[in-house]
């Protein structure tokens, strides 16, 4: 195994659900850093936090990856638990966030995510390799992002750390790079990089000259649609309608339906714990004292109360990655006292995806425009990320390219790896984002 003073570069793969480091040394080999936890070795490490106090006005305590879930499933302490806090990274609207007394912006979110990483990483990672490759998406999520304000935060956060030299790498280019030790003849590669929430694609031509690999990036194009969307799918399908949505209330002579916009929290699991300071619970509680039907709400009330959003999404996620081998699946979810089933079938998800899957497509149809190729001239497609096993996804681009095209590789691990080679690369800064602009 390297060791952070041994690896001559090293790549992060920072992603809105998972993050994964690979180190590259002198000789080219390139493997992830291991993590263990709850006896097992992983080299995914969630992007999560998990802020707590030992007694009130102790300080904030931090902790990241599995030992944030951890700390919040245990619940021993009052906690705040972030986890997809990328998603925030380019948004001008986002200023900072309450962490008992004190105000967290991004940088200082993700500075104290990275803390926790390199202290469970030991001395197979730090900042101090002379080369640090950062994986960045082509679109940043959001509504209207600000990438120009996402990469500040981004540098301010390893500049905290001592690593203001880090270089930062489209996430699909990584991914390319990392595919690209499979070529034996020269190739026009496109490579979709499916992560947690967002979607990027890049198209690059790889060709070897006196040995020596050679890439050229010929287009780039992102959209905020991935896994974590395809999960709230089911949830907005199955999930919602069982806590209430579409149900009414009665308002003095008046029957009125429950507004929507208390379900939009089930859109991420760990958004429901923000609930019980928002308001938004107490109102809830209010409404079903009104409600036509109050049990359902009264469940979305025992959901929020007991924290019970990891468990509610890992059954969806389940039911999703299952659905890519069945044609139907029994979800259930219990806990809490509450059961909740469904058969959900392969056509009914892929409905429900649909218009997801057409934008998918046209964010393909972009980026080949920008490469000015067709089609046709793509001889490789390199998919990556767990979504890029959804059949629906699999179709759009065998539909596309033709199955005997398609390629695919770990899921995790193959963006930092790719990193890893960019860094260890004779000219490293040809392949930033800044450089490919």
């Amino acid at each position: 195994m390297a060791s952070a003073s041994s690896a001559v570069s090293i790549g992060i793969d920072f992603g809105t659900s998972n993050t994964v480091v690979a180190l590259a040394t002198e000789d080219g080999k390139v493997e992830a850093i291991r993590f263990d936890h709850g006896g097992k070795r992983h080299s995914v490490y969630v992007s999560a936090l998990c802020f707590w106090e030992e007694r009130p006005g102790s300080g904030a305590e931090a902790e990241g990856g599995p030992w944030a879930i951890e700390q919040f499933l245990e619940g021993r302490h009052i906690h705040r638990f972030i986890q997809s806090f990328k998603t925030f990274a380019a948004s001008a609207s986002f200023n900072s966030t309450q962490v008992f007394r004190q105000r967290y912006r991004f940088e200082d979110l993700l500075a104290a995510f990275l803390r926790t990483l390199a202290r469970h990483g030991g001395d197979r990672f730090g900042f101090e390799a002379p080369t640090i490759m950062v994986g960045r998406p082509v679109r940043f999520a959001g509504g209207n992002p600000d990438e120009a304000l996402a990469m500040q935060r981004y540098q301010a956060a390893f500049e905290r750390l001592g690593a203001g030299h880090a270089r930062y790498v489209y996430e699909p280019v990584g991914a390319a790079f990392s595919f690209a030790r499979q070529l034996e003849h020269d190739a026009t590669v496109l490579v979709a990089d499916f992560g947690g929430g967002t979607s990027d694609f890049s198209v690059m031509r790889f060709s070897r000259q006196g040995g020596v690999l050679r890439a050229e990036p010929l287009g780039h194009a992102g959209i905020g649609i991935a896994g974590d969307t395809f999960d709230y799918r089911i949830v907005d399908h199955v999930v919602s309608p069982r806590l209430g949505k579409g149900s009414d209330y009665r308002s003095f002579d008046k029957v009125l339906p429950i507004p929507n916009h208390y379900y939009s929290n089930l859109a991420r699991w760990h958004q429901l714990a923000m609930m019980k300071g928002s308001g938004d619970l107490r109102e809830l509680r209010e409404l079903s004292r009104t409600a036509l039907k109050p049990g359902p709400l009264q469940d979305f009330i025992t959901i929020v109360d007991l924290d019970l959003g990891f468990s509610l999404y890992r059954a969806v996620s389940d039911a999703k990655v299952a659905l890519s081998a069945h044609d139907q699946v029994d979800f259930r979810f219990n806990s809490g006292g509450i059961d909740i089933r469904s058969t959900i079938t392969r056509n009914d998800f892929e409905a429900w995806i649909a218009d997801d899957i057409d934008r998918l497509g046209a964010t393909i149809d972009k980026v080949l425009d920008e490469a000015g190729i067709t089609a046709h001239e793509v001889e490789k497609v390199f998919l990556t990320g767990g979504t890029s096993f959804v059949p629906a996804v699999q179709r759009l681009f065998a539909d596309r390219f033709g199955d005997e095209r398609l390629t695919s590789a770990d899921q995790f691990e193959s963006i930092a790896y790719g990193l890893a080679l960019i860094g260890h690369s004779p000219d490293p800064d040809r392949w930033t984002a800044a450089r490919q602009g």
